[in-house]
């Protein structure tokens, strides 16, 4: 029998600044993808880039101007990958 040692490995949800500002903000997010992460607590990557796990009431929270201009942006259309906030 043998045993293999594994490096460390960061858990932690991440912004993609590492600045914190993106926790003032109510994200996009695709919505399946959303709830999907509030039930098994994975995190999920918003349009803006930030990785979280969605727990908050997003309607306390004003729209991340770089995810709502991102999603301004998107094709028109009730496809598949429809966006949230969270």
């Amino acid at each position: 029998m043998s045993t293999k040692i594994l490096p460390e490995q960061e858990t932690r949800p991440q912004t993609s600044h590492g600045d914190g500002d993106h926790e003032r903000f109510a994200h996009y997010a695709d919505k399946h993808k959303i709830t999907e992460s509030m039930v098994s607590g994975t995190p999920i990557r918003a349009l803006c880039g930030k990785i979280w796990v969605p727990s908050r009431d997003p309607k306390k929270y004003p729209v991340c101007p770089e995810c709502k201009e991102i999603y301004e942006g998107l094709p028109v259309g009730g496809g598949k990958g429809d966006d949230k906030k969270q």
